[in-house]
């Protein structure tokens, strides 16, 4: 397990978290496709904002379980809050705001959002 860094495009917003990034979700719903998001998910206990939560606004749709949280500054959304399907409170990472990360060397599993 590593810890990453990442954060948003003005750098209001930052965030670590202790994770394996080797497989990233491509999902095609109407939210995820129109930002272009690879998500890789992680126990709650294991993302640490680390500056930028009055920075954050909450946007929610759909089924309104999913916290999209975006940069009030520079509108980038590097992560949003959530439970897996147990419920556990899960955080999505954007892992295109992931500090290093080869996107080139990802395994994308792609999820077909749009028909849920």
């Amino acid at each position: 397990m590593k810890t990453y860094t990442g954060g948003c495009h003005c750098g209001a917003v930052r965030f670590e978290a202790d994770t394996d990034i080797g497989q990233v979700i491509e999902c095609n719903c109407s939210h995820c496709s129109q930002k272009g998001f690879l998500l890789h998910f992680v126990p709650a206990g294991q993302f640490r904002l680390l500056k930028g939560e009055q920075n954050l606004t909450e946007y929610r749709f759909n089924t309104k379980k999913i916290a999209h949280l975006i940069c009030s500054t520079c509108g980038v959304e590097s992560f949003a809050r959530g439970q897996n399907r147990d419920g556990t409170p899960t955080v999505m990472i954007n892992v295109r705001c992931v500090d290093g990360v080869d996107l080139q060397a990802l395994s994308i599993k792609h999820i077909n959002g749009k028909d849920f």
